[in-house]
């Protein structure tokens, strides 16, 4: 008999708008209190005291336009904010300040989340959709100098990028890209050389999210249909399924793997969140707490195991933080 699936150890509630982005930032040095960031609908990025269960700061830097990606550059004080308003917003937060620092005008109408890599002390590549529609464009931060644009062969038909996923195997390795397509392909994109290594059709519809364990070279990726794809990397550096995973209703908006890599989350169109093992993909949970599509999932980066959690944030304005460590 399975174990039925837990409640959650808390709800954040008062983003008073739908919850398109999470990322957390708990640390490991007393006193830091964790604290979890969400970007909403209405252009807010909230900052949560995971202490009070409340919010700590407010941060307007978008023009009331949603806000779909958030990540921290190195500390929790130092952030970058991506919303519909073409902006990527960096913030630095110390000392109690609110303002925008600066920022990058992508240009680009979609929604596809930037991805972030640190690759020095203090040097950070991040790639986003650029102006053309099938292009990604790879800058350096914070010195906003262009790496590279990425542009698929002439007649490839990829569509626009929907989802980015920067990695190196090692740190002084090169760069890679994953990118998931509006055609469902993913593409292995080498950044120095900016040529396609290997490309994939993994889906029929949009790639709407993807992750990838460079440790395995295994990839997982989830679209508005009924399947999660997975797939593998080989020496060669060609994309090959590995399998597929048939779920029980279609649409997946997020999904990511557990640093640990031991299990994954998905954030489900069907209000649900689903738990599965990274090894074999077996399910192992389903979450359901949210009464409206949940549109992002993110797990905290506790250094110790057992404080672990998982936050999902919802079309119906609430956050769910859950404690799956014990259960899995």
């Amino acid at each position: 008999m399975a174990l039925p699936p837990p409640d959650p150890q808390f709800v954040l509630r008062g983003a008073s708008a739908a919850v398109h982005t999470l990322h957390f930032s708990c640390g490991s040095q007393e006193p830091d209190v964790p604290i979890l960031f969400s970007g909403s609908e209405n252009g807010f990025v909230h900052v949560w005291n995971l202490k009070t269960h409340r919010v700590d700061t407010a941060l307007d830097g978008h023009g009331r336009k949603s806000v779909y990606c958030v990540e921290t550059m190195g500390g929790k004080d130092r952030l970058l904010s991506q919303g519909r308003d073409q902006r990527i917003c960096l913030w630095d937060l110390a000392e109690g300040r609110t303002s925008v620092m600066d920022s990058v005008f992508t240009e680009n109408v979609g929604f596809c989340r930037c991805s972030l890599l640190k690759v020095a002390q203090g040097r950070w590549l991040m790639a986003m959709a650029a102006k053309a529609l099938e292009e990604v464009q790879v800058l350096e931060l914070p010195s906003k100098t262009s790496v590279c644009t990425l542009k698929p062969e002439v007649g490839a038909k990829l569509g626009m990028p929907m989802c980015l996923k920067l990695w190196q195997l090692n740190c002084g390795s090169q760069p890679l890209l994953l990118a998931g397509y509006e055609d469902g392909s993913v593409v292995l994109w080498n950044l120095s050389m900016g040529k396609a290594l290997s490309q994939l059709v993994c889906h029929q519809e949009p790639v709407m999210s993807l992750d990838f364990d460079s440790e395995k070279a295994k990839g997982i990726s989830g679209s508005s249909e009924k399947v999660l794809s997975i797939w593998s990397l080989n020496e060669q550096q060609n994309l090959q399924v590995y399998k597929t995973h048939k779920l029980v209703n279609a649409g997946i908006s997020d999904i990511t793997i557990r640093p640990d890599k031991k299990i994954l989350a998905t954030a489900g169109w069907d209000h649900r969140i689903r738990i599965f093992g990274w090894k074999k993909l077996k399910p192992l949970a389903v979450l359901d707490y949210h009464t409206a599509t949940v549109h992002c999932v993110s797990f905290s980066d506790h250094t110790n195991p057992s404080e672990r959690l998982l936050a999902a944030g919802s079309k119906d304005h609430r956050i769910s933080i859950w404690s799956i460590y014990t259960q899995t």
